[in-house]
């Protein structure tokens, strides 16, 4: 039993923490687009407006949780509760500090977070085909497509961080990195990594699947009530994980001098999440096409290019072990 508690309350802890995080972001995020853009952003409830999460959940909470005679109701419930469960689940490897964590150490953690990024594909797809809206099904399309082709470039960017590391363990990545962060060393995957997660959560300027001028809302065209807020609450969920994976991969995880761990996990992904909403307070969207000739035609050599430099030096400095 009292190997099993801590890691009970670590696990409740974390999943509190995302959604709690999540929640939290979407007033954190309207208020940096103000400021950032020149103008108000929630003010009125609450302290800065602090309280206008609670008026949303109460809304959304409230609103009519309608589902269309149209679409294929099974799928159509199950397509939101899937991107919640992947991104939770895809927390489960990543080490937030020595103690904190639920599967720190797993040996092949970079592999199931690939896996549980896979899975959000089919949510949207199931979307897209269940609501049996033309304009639904056409962003289910270009998601599947998108976040399909960027799991490429994600994946070949993190060789070079394996190789170097010479483990799927986030936990020995970190570890690997206390003399030099991978940042350094691995620049070109950091850069293919974090575009490709930008991309893979949808988050301006890649949210070609939800382009509100093209179709709607995208693949949660139908969706209303607690089931879009499941979609919501997935994308901010994901911009969590991809700045947290992008702390331990590339910039030492929890390491630094005198704050505590935590405190530097902390201010690391922090720092990230504040990063994609200025870009998209920044930058206008591509057409889809441009977007996916830009992964094709640039992503994909750019991380074959770190893979190959990556791979001639480590033969060029000679075995390590």
């Amino acid at each position: 039993m009292h190997v099993i508690l801590p890691g009970l309350l670590n696990a409740i802890g974390i999943l509190l923490a995302l959604v709690l995080g999540a929640a939290l972001l979407t007033w954190i995020e309207r208020r940096l687009l103000g400021f950032w853009q020149d103008r108000r952003g929630p003010n009125r409830v609450g302290p800065f407006g602090s309280l206008q999460v609670i008026a949303d959940l109460i809304k959304i909470l409230f609103k009519q949780d309608w589902v269309p005679p149209f679409s294929d109701r099974f799928v159509f419930v199950l397509a939101p509760a899937v991107v919640m469960v992947a991104a939770l689940m895809a927390f489960a490897v990543i080490p937030v500090t020595p103690v904190i964590g639920i599967a720190g150490n797993f040996n092949v953690g970079i592999l199931f977070f690939l896996a549980m990024a896979s899975l959000s594909v089919y949510s949207v797809v199931l979307a897209g085909w269940a609501s049996n809206s033309k304009y639904a099904l056409l962003g289910g399309m270009r998601a599947a497509a998108q976040m399909v082709s960027y799991e490429v470039f994600m994946g070949l960017s993190l060789i070079g961080v394996v190789m170097l590391a010479g483990s799927f363990s986030i936990g020995a990545i970190v570890h690997a990195q206390q003399g030099l962060w991978y940042i350094v060393p691995q620049f070109l995957g950091f850069i293919v990594f974090m575009i490709a997660g930008i991309a893979e959560t949808h988050r301006l300027p890649f949210d070609l699947p939800e382009g509100e001028n093209e179709l709607g809302a995208g693949f949660h065209t139908e969706y209303s009530g607690m089931k879009f807020g499941m979609f919501f609450i997935g994308e901010y969920v994901g911009i969590l994980l991809t700045a947290s994976m992008i702390t331990v991969l590339f910039f030492g995880g929890w390491q630094g001098p005198f704050l505590p761990p935590l405190a530097w996990f902390v201010l690391k992904a922090g720092f990230f999440v504040m990063f994609f909403i200025l870009l998209r307070a920044a930058l206008p969207r591509p057409r889809y096409d441009q977007l996916m000739s830009y992964g094709w035609k640039f992503m994909l050599p750019l991380s074959l290019l770190n893979v190959a430099v990556t791979g001639a030096l480590m033969l060029a400095n000679g075995p390590t072990g």
